[in-house]
C-alpha cells in the first residue's frame, strides 16, 4: 500500500504535468509549422477554442444542478467576460509572437510569470515586501534576474551554437525570423505573459466566488471563441483563411483537445494534489523540449543569446519560487503553532 500511495503522490503528478507541458510545447511547434505555410493565427485560435468549448459543454449543466455551488450571478458572469477578454488578447499576442520568433522563445519567456506575479502583487498591495526578510530579498533578486534574462533572449541572438538539420515538418524551407521580427516577437510574448499574470489573479478571485473549474474554463473558452471570431471577421478579408487542412487541421485539433482542455484539467488536479508551486517548477523543463522540437522539426537555429538568457531566466525563476516557498513555510509554521503549539512543524514543499 505504501508503494502505491507514493506512486500516486509523486510519480503520477510528475509524469502528468511534465507530459502536458511537453504536449503544449509540441502544439506550439505544430502551430509554427502550420503558420509558416499560411494558416491564420486568428483562425487557429477561433477553431481551437471552439473545439475546447464543445468538449467542455456538459460541465455547466452539472454545475447549475449542484446544490453546493453558489448561483451564477451577474457579477461572476461579468468577471468571466473580463477573464475571456484578458485571456483572448494574451493568446492573440502570444501566437503572433511565436509566428514572428519561435516556440523556444515562448517557452523561455514563460518563466517570467512568477516574477510578474510578484510585481503585480506588490503594486496592488496584495503582498508586503520587507528587505530584512530573505524571502523578499530572494523574490526581488529573482525578479531582476528573470527580467534581465528575458531581455537577453529578446535583444541579443548571438552566433549559432547548434547545427540546424533539415526540418521534418515542412515541405519546403521555413522562413526564419529576422532580428527585427525576433525582437517584436519577444515583446509580444512578454505582453502575453503580463496579461496571463493578470488573468491568473482574476481567476483566483473567480474561483473563490465560484469554485467550479471546468465550468469556469468552459465559459472562458466560449468568450474567447466569440472574441476571436470577431477578430477573424475584421482581420481576415479572404474567406479562404477560414479553411484549414493538413497540418493546420492537425494543429487546431491538438490545440483544442490537449492545450485548451487536457492541460487545464491536469494542472488543476496537480495544484489540488501538490500545490501551485509544484506545477510552476516545471516551467523551465519546457525550454529543452522546445529547443529540441524547434531544431529537429522546424529547423530552428539555437543561438548563444537564447542559451545564455534562458539560463539566467531559469535561475531567476527558481530564486523567486524559493522565496515564495520560504514565505509559505513560515506562514504554515505560524498557523500550525496557533492551532496547536504541540504540533510539529511540517514543510510545505516536500
Amino acid at each position: 500500500m505504501g508503494g502505491r500511495d507514493w506512486c500516486h503522490r509523486e510519480v503520477v503528478p510528475f509524469s502528468a504535468v511534465f507530459t502536458v507541458d511537453s504536449i503544449t510545447v509540441g502544439v506550439s511547434t505544430l502551430f509554427k509549422a502550420a503558420n509558416s505555410r499560411g494558416m491564420s493565427t486568428h483562425t487557429f485560435l477561433f477553431y481551437a477554442y471552439a473545439i475546447a468549448a464543445l468538449l467542455l459543454l456538459p460541465a455547466p449543466f452539472f454545475s447549475l444542478k449542484s446544490r453546493t455551488l453558489p448561483p451564477l450571478s451577474w457579477a461572476i458572469a461579468g468577471k468571466l467576460g473580463l477573464l475571456g477578454l484578458i485571456g483572448g488578447f494574451s493568446q492573440i499576442l502570444g501566437y503572433a509572437g511565436i509566428s514572428m520568433s519561435s516556440p523556444t522563445l515562448g517557452s523561455a519567456i514563460g518563466n517570467l510569470t512568477p516574477a510578474l506575479a510578484f510585481i503585480f502583487a506588490f503594486l496592488f498591495r496584495m503582498e508586503e515586501v520587507s528587505l530584512n526578510r530573505r524571502s523578499s530579498q530572494a523574490k526581488i533578486i529573482g525578479t531582476i534576474l528573470s527580467i534581465f534574462g528575458a531581455s537577453v533572449i529578446t535583444l541579443y541572438k548571438g552566433p549559432p551554437v547548434m547545427f540546424t538539420p533539415q526540418p521534418s515538418l515542412s515541405l519546403y524551407p521555413l522562413m526564419h525570423a529576422s532580428n527585427s521580427n525576433w525582437v517584436i516577437g519577444g515583446i509580444l510574448l512578454t505582453g502575453e505573459y503580463i496579461l496571463i499574470t493578470l488573468w491568473i489573479i482574476l481567476l483566483k478571485q473567480i474561483m473563490s466566488d465560484y469554485p467550479a473549474e471546468l465550468t469556469v474554463i468552459f465559459f472562458y473558452n466560449v468568450v474567447v471563441c466569440f472574441m476571436t471570431a470577431i477578430v477573424c471577421f475584421v482581420m481576415e478579408h479572404d474567406m479562404s483563411a477560414w479553411r484549414v487542412q493538413g497540418i493546420g487541421l492537425a494543429s487546431v485539433i491538438c490545440s483544442g483537445l490537449f492545450e485548451r482542455c487536457l492541460n487545464n484539467i491536469v494542472h488543476t488536479w496537480a495544484i489540488r494534489l501538490k500545490g501551485p508551486f509544484y506545477v510552476a517548477m516545471f516551467k523551465p523543463l519546457s525550454i529543452p523540449v522546445a529547443v529540441a522540437m524547434g531544431v529537429f522539426f522546424l529547423g530552428d537555429t539555437l543561438h548563444l543569446g537564447s542559451l545564455i538568457g534562458a539560463v539566467i531566466l531559469s535561475i531567476g525563476f527558481y530564486i523567486v519560487m524559493w522565496g515564495k516557498a520560504k514565505e509559505e513555510m513560515v506562514e504554515e509554521s505560524v498557523y500550525s503553532q496557533m492551532e496547536s503549539p504541540s504540533l510539529q512543524k511540517v514543510p510545505l514543499l516536500r
